[in-house]
């Protein structure tokens, strides 16, 4: 390619994929380094040798046709349709090692897969019966899905079109003006409060391997655990305060983050999003251990243990456990749990679900109209949410769209329970089953398992995408691949015709 082309259409868009690509194989082959302390699991390694290989070859010639000539910039449909193809690459290269061991059919791998990418945490796979170098890989998925492929991309790549697949990917925030600078921030928060989190386990009595899986699962949010108990099996409440306080992390946004490391605490707790939060857990943490104590016959400290940790869990998007089932819980328990797993965590943070800010502008927006139906029309008032360093206006074309994704949300929500209750599943375990796969939650009163059907995990695995990407993101990238050869085919009329 010319250095003074234009790299334009389809060229840009298999370029960027072949970066991502080459990101990908990484992820897939980074597990091998397992190997230095498990040398036994050798004969594992082929699993991920051939899939990952393959992926830095063919990202590496794709890549081509983007490091010379101008770029153009990307349109939102090119956008949203990298950022959902890279997802969907780095779901079908992970879910290959699973895929290439004969013990899994395709959908389970794929369903392993995606619900590690899109840090969910739902699983098919017996974990006591896993090598390390499984468990990692399934952390890893966690790593960095919770991260994003493009944050990564654009933390070691100048690019002019970065911005636009930042935001595509659901990153709203820049921490400094510089963007690259942003992403290397982002991912030193990140990284950092892993490596904190792997002390404190290991301090607490977990061995170093499994202190990584889970300071890894609970900052990125995801929920997978070498243990088939989850973090009920260690029985300690040091554990369970060092997942709290990381999980709560994990899901608080990037950007009131930085201002406890600057030491700015008063913009950190004027964030709407963190007083809402605070208000979620002691809210819930109450409610459940109300009703953990007179309904399931939990004691009263017992109770109040339990119900701190997964209403924590929850709206965390994490998924994490201290309980045996969430089956036997009454639906008294069931529904704020459910109600929190939609909820979720805050935006420009690694939980799922709809986001904190999203409910906190539709409350608002309550209160809001109800306050002009008393007040007199000729008083222009003019709402706003606050954000650590100022405050942020909410038009009503804001509202608007957020009012569209709660429905659109819902609706697939809706449908997804519908279809499970079609498979003969009872209307609570559907809707449970559904809101913990759309919110990226991972915990499951049992309809996900080995045995499942595949058209069950289909069904889950579209949830979990969905929810991860966000709705817009995929609708907008499918409306692309369909309109795109039409545009094509009419510029290439004009040019005939010229």
């Amino acid at each position: 390619m010319k250095p003074d082309s234009k790299v334009t259409g389809s060229q840009l868009i298999l370029g960027y994929l072949g970066i991502i690509l080459i990101l990908i194989g990484i992820s897939v082959l980074l597990p091998l380094l397992v190997l230095l302390a498990y040398p036994e699991e050798i004969g594992d390694a082929k699993y991920f040798i051939l899939p990952g290989v393959s992926c830095l070859f063919f990202g590496y010639l794709l890549s081509f046709l983007v490091r010379s000539g101008e770029k153009t910039p990307l349109n939102p449909g090119q956008s949203a349709f990298i950022v959902t193809s890279s997802w969907l690459l780095a779901i079908l290269a992970s879910g290959m090692p699973f895929f290439i061991t004969g013990q899994y059919n395709f959908t389970q791998a794929m369903f392993e897969s995606t619900s590690g990418w899109s840090t969910t945490g739902l699983s098919v796979v017996d974990v006591e019966n896993t090598s390390h170098i499984f468990l990692m890989h399934r952390s890893l998925m966690l790593f960095f899905g919770g991260i994003g492929l493009v944050l990564i991309m654009v933390s070691v790549l100048k690019d002019a079109s970065g911005m636009r697949l930042y935001q595509a990917e659901g990153h709203s925030d820049k921490l400094l003006p510089n963007l690259i600078q942003s992403s290397r921030l982002i991912l030193s928060i990140y990284t950092g409060y892993i490596a904190a989190g792997t002390v404190l386990y290991m301090l607490f009595g977990m061995d170093w391997f499994d202190a990584v899986n889970h300071a890894i699962a609970a900052v990125a949010t995801g929920g997978f655990s070498t243990k088939s108990e989850s973090i009920g099996y260690f029985n300690s409440v040091p554990i369970e305060i060092v997942s709290i306080i990381l999980m709560f992390l994990g899901s608080t946004n990037f950007v009131a983050s930085l201002y406890i490391f600057r030491g700015k605490f008063r913009n950190f707790f004027r964030y709407c999003e963190l007083r809402f939060t605070f208000f979620l857990f002691l809210f819930s943490t109450s409610l459940f251990a109300f009703f953990l104590w007179r309904k399931q016959d939990y004691p009263i400290l017992q109770s109040f243990r339990v119900a701190a940790f997964q209403a924590v869990s929850a709206f965390s998007t994490t998924g994490f456990q201290t309980v045996p089932s969430f089956a036997v819980w009454s639906s008294a328990l069931s529904l704020p749990l459910i109600l929190l797993m939609i909820i979720g965590g805050e935006a420009g943070s690694t939980a799922g679900g709809v986001k904190q800010f999203r409910i906190w502008v539709f409350l608002k927006g309550i209160y809001w109209s109800l306050r002009d139906t008393f007040y007199s029309d000729r008083i222009v008032r003019v709402n706003y949410v606050k954000k650590p360093d100022t405050d942020e206006v909410i038009g009503n074309k804001q509202r608007a769209e957020i009012g569209s994704f709660l429905f659109l949300y819902l609706l697939i929500m809706l449908t997804g329970t519908l279809i499970l209750c079609a498979y003969g599943y009872p209307l609570k375990e559907s809707l449970f089953e559904i809101s913990s796969a759309m919110g990226g939650v991972g915990l499951s009163c049992g309809i996900t398992s080995y045995s499942a059907s595949t058209s069950i995990l289909w069904v889950l695995m579209c949830g979990m995408f969905i929810g991860r990407l966000e709705i817009y993101v995929v609708a907008i990238s499918v409306i692309h691949l369909l309109t795109a050869p039409k545009i094509a085919y009419t510029k290439m009329n004009r040019r005939i015709w010229r």
